[in-house]
């Protein structure tokens, strides 16, 4: 014989910060668990930073040049995941009625967009991990305050989580995957990543030193580096990057 009401049912919804980590978890493992993501965020940056640092293909000026490519790579690991991943999953999400669904449920869709930005935080500590650890393996050298270099990442990932949220709230999934995939070849060409911006055209470096990859690419290389202060002209550019493309992100993100 039991207690009235021992086993009585209590409906409602779970507290939201487990929503949110509990959305969160299951982001990071579908992100994890696919292949084409996997190519984007890990397999492409460790080929690209090994590649480039034993092979002499790109003059990339005086010292070692694993020194002058770890801060792209890292520049490169945090666009592949917070723009190009985000944005593929997102739409195809979208376009699968996957962001319908989920907005119906107790999870706000801020809280979803939260786990989302989670799940890239993880992804990129795991990136910078592996990234920093076969730098180190190949001579890499990082001088530098590591807090500048957070903020630097932080003000990185915002500035490419917006542009990539709005790309995947305003585009076709198929075009978003096409678009995405462009810019993300264009921006490591062109974007201080792999080849130094001084060797393009003054008027070219002008307009792409604007740009949040080259931003990202050489205000870590400034700091990792050369050892240098705050790049407050980078965190600058990155921050007027993240104001305008999360808010616009948020005004015109449509989920279905």
């Amino acid at each position: 014989m039991t207690t009235t009401g021992t086993y009585s049912p209590k409906p409602g919804a779970a507290p939201l910060p487990r929503m949110i980590a509990a959305q969160a978890v299951l982001e990071t493992k579908m992100l994890l668990r696919n292949g084409e993501q996997l190519l984007l965020t890990v397999v492409i940056p460790t080929l690209l930073l090994v590649l480039f640092s034993t092979v002499d293909v790109v003059d990339t000026g005086e010292g070692e040049t694993v020194d002058f490519l770890a801060p792209g790579v890292l520049a490169l690991a945090v666009m592949s995941t917070a723009f190009t991943g985000q944005a593929i999953a997102t739409g195809f999400e979208r376009r699968y009625g996957v962001l319908k669904r989920l907005a119906s449920s107790p999870l706000p869709r801020w809280g979803l967009m939260t786990a989302k930005t989670l799940s890239v935080l993880v992804t990129e500590v795991l990136q910078v991990a592996l990234v920093t650890v076969i730098a180190l393996v190949l001579g890499w050298s990082p001088q530098g305050d590591p807090f500048t270099v957070f903020l630097l990442l932080v003000l990185g990932t915002a500035a490419f989580s917006g542009l990539g949220l709005l790309m995947a709230g305003t585009l076709k999934a198929e075009a978003t995957l096409a678009a995405a995939n462009l810019v993300f070849l264009l921006l490591l060409v062109g974007g201080g990543v792999v080849v130094p911006l001084d060797r393009f055209p003054d008027a070219a470096r002008d307009v792409l030193g604007l740009l949040p990859i080259s931003a990202l690419s050489e205000g870590l290389r400034d700091v990792l580096r050369h050892g240098a202060g705050v790049p407050w002209d980078d965190l600058g550019i990155l921050a007027v990057w993240a104001v305008a493309g999360l808010a616009a992100a948020g005004k015109l993100f449509r989920w279905e």
